[in-house]
């Protein structure tokens, strides 16, 4: 038995440190790389503020809160963010072409073998740029990653993908169409899910519930069904998300029924999610709501709606941007089994 598999010896113990450290030292490699290609990009590391008045408004996310006192002892409730996402693109507003942060966010109701609740977020943007460009940026950088600890191929849970070979270009339409049988689109109308046409097509291929929606519906089909064929032997890039799963993201001019939303995936694994930039403030607004409407069906609370950002939408330039969970990055270029031995302190409370 490793000392990382012991359950008596705690994370910090000599024996079970040395056995992560080559990871964390891949990590530190990594890192430096990343830094050294943004630098050659002409790109600005900024650095936002982790207390936000929203930490983001989707449905599924969930984030810790805080109450901040002030010299009056007035009492305020600040949220963790789950994203740096409100903060940065306030920044493009204010004038800032191309920016990218190492962002430690923070998600509640998340723990396993590739999730952490507290994780760093690797996000950058570029202003008056397709997010083909921010596509384009994402291969380089995985590429770089695996350069960085020389790596000849990920490998996670019997799949491997090769980090240097020409990436899958897959529709989501094209990808439910080819694991699933399923016409995604077919399923789509002015802009909103035809929730019986998707459960009819899906019935056969997962379990449906009667309070499930159409996204939940689409949801258990894209983890059951495709997600697990993704990244197969190389990157898949996954994109033109329906529309009602557009989150911040713009519809495709050519196609209204899609969004300018991708996701790309290594040996099964999401490693980034980006959008060509939603600027209509009041389509922001209202997909806001319409989310926050459906957590507080669900979980019976709400976030509130970040007026400031909401007003920087309004004011943004034309932009695409991208997340990438860093840590999972490390843990495939690293050769590491789970994310927890490419941190350097695992969450408060762990062994």
């Amino acid at each position: 038995m490793t000392a990382e598999n012991d359950p008596v010896s705690p994370w910090w113990s000599a024996s079970r440190h040395a056995d992560s450290r080559p990871f964390l030292l891949a990590r530190n490699a990594i890192g430096k790389a990343v830094r050294a290609w943004f630098d050659e990009q002409g790109f600005t590391e900024v650095e936002t503020a982790i207390l936000q008045v929203s930490p983001g408004n989707e449905t599924h996310l969930h984030a810790p809160r805080t109450e901040l006192a002030g010299p009056d002892g007035t009492r305020v409730t600040r949220y963790l963010r789950t994203s740096p996402e409100f903060a940065c693109k306030k920044l493009l507003a204010a004038g800032e072409p191309k920016i990218f942060e190492f962002a430690r966010v923070f998600r509640d109701r998340e723990r396993g073998t590739l999730h952490l609740p507290e994780f760093t977020m690797l996000e950058w943007y570029r202003a008056e740029a397709t997010y083909g460009a921010v596509m384009a940026d994402c291969v380089v950088i995985i590429a770089h990653a695996a350069q960085a600890t020389g790596i000849g191929q990920f490998s996670f849970r019997g799949r491997i993908a090769d980090p240097f070979a020409e990436p899958e270009l897959l529709t989501v339409a094209a990808a439910f169409e080819r694991f699933a049988g399923i016409d995604l689109l077919a399923t789509i109308r002015d802009g909103e899910g035809d929730r019986a046409r998707l459960a009819d097509a899906a019935k056969q291929k997962i379990r449906i519930s009667d309070d499930d929606t159409w996204s939940d519906i689409f949801s258990k089909v894209l983890v059951e069904h495709i997600e697990p064929n993704l990244g197969q032997g190389r990157l898949t890039v996954l994109f033109e998300y329906p529309v009602p799963e557009a989150a911040l993201a713009r519809a495709k001019a050519s196609d209204p029924r899609v969004a300018e939303r991708f996701e790309i995936y290594a040996c099964g694994v999401e490693l980034a999610n980006g959008f060509g930039e939603l600027t209509d403030a009041p389509e922001q607004r209202r997909r806001f709501t319409q989310a926050m409407d459906e957590k507080q069906r669900r979980y019976g609370e709400r976030y509130p709606l970040d007026e400031d950002f909401l007003d920087a939408v309004g004011q943004m330039p034309a932009a695409s941007g991208v997340a990438l969970g860093f840590d999972r990055l490390v843990m495939l270029a690293s050769g590491a089994l789970k994310i927890d031995q490419v941190v350097w302190t695992p969450p408060a409370g762990d062994a």
